[in-house]
């Protein structure tokens, strides 16, 4: 078999991700070589997601990549996935899931008691913070963690609101100051794992070889759930939109809800099933009929 080429973007943590799967394929006996990429999202540091757009920021590239065969997987962040990807492509594997969890890093000694400027781009984290803590203020911070960090040292920022599993994968938990429980923060869908997608032309048992290898079942059943429930509300992402799924035995649980931009407005669910996909589904409407659909009209009315 030829090596098995690996799309990726370019920063530390993407590659942090596919050196992850590399040494997983090898270990497996399967060659493979990085092909690094830089997508609109990595480009165009100035500019605000929502108004990038809210489809592809992270991956148009790397799909454009698997279309032309130049590349036979493409190594995502999970939670940078569109809820519903074009017909052509399909997710295979998701990897093992580090901590959930949104925490603040800074080299400071802070105080969420005090007012202090947050650094964050995600509409999600800006509402929680809204709703939770009103006397912070938040500011655009976008880029990799390292320009993010440069960013935070210059004095931009008090201090950097990030999921807990990049700074961990980065080596920066000193860092950590506070990390915000689930129920005040609660996560993107898909955060804290890895998303492996191709394209539907590869061949069938390359295909099944990837998966086995890769595939972590306990993360694919909470990703699933997670992504069920994204792909129902429409949530993409400029829209915050939280899902966070766990497993007990047989059964998944999860909370999913929405949130105004202001964070004043809020609708959550929570469920249990054996059946992830369906649970997200049946979250995502159970929030939509109990006012999310208003709120999620709103925000796209305000993001025109």
């Amino acid at each position: 078999m030829n090596p098995i080429r690996i799309a990726t973007r370019k920063s530390k943590l993407a590659l942090w991700q596919a050196n992850w799967v590399k040494e997983q394929l090898e270990k497996a006996n399967l060659p493979s070589e990085l092909i690094l990429t830089e997508t609109i999202g990595d480009k165009k540091l100035d500019t605000s997601i929502s108004k990038i757009g809210s489809k592809g920021v992270f991956t148009q590239e790397l799909e454009e990549q698997l279309a032309d065969s130049s590349v036979d997987i493409a190594v995502h962040s999970a939670k940078d996935l569109a809820s519903t990807l074009p017909d052509e492509f399909e997710i295979i594997a998701y990897g093992p899931r580090e901590q959930v969890a949104d925490v603040l890093i800074t080299t400071k000694e802070i105080s969420l008691d005090e007012p202090m400027t947050i650094g964050t781009s995600s509409t999600r984290r800006i509402a929680q913070l809204a709703k939770h803590f009103p006397h912070l203020s938040c500011t655009s911070i976008r880029g990799n963690l390292q320009t993010r960090i440069e960013k935070l040292n210059r004095g931009d920022c008090d201090a950097l609101l990030l999921a807990k599993a990049g700074v961990v994968r980065m080596e920066l938990s000193p860092l950590i100051k506070h990390e915000f429980p689930l129920d005040q923060l609660t996560p993107a869908a898909g955060q804290g794992s890895i998303a492996i997608e191709i394209h539907s032309s590869m061949d069938t048992g390359k295909r099944n070889i990837i998966r086995t290898v890769l595939n972590d079942p306990e993360a694919e059943r909470m990703l699933l759930c997670e992504r069920a429930f994204l792909k129902t509300l429409e949530g993409g992402c400029s829209i915050p939109v939280f899902a966070n799924a766990t497993l007990e035995g047989s059964m998944v649980n999860m909370q999913g809800g929405i949130l105004s931009l202001d964070g004043k407005q809020l609708v959550s669910k929570k469920g249990t099933s054996k059946n992830p996909e369906e649970l997200g589904n049946q979250l995502a409407k159970a929030v939509l009929i109990a006012g999310g659909d208003v709120i999620l009209a709103e925000i796209k009315k305000q993001l025109l």
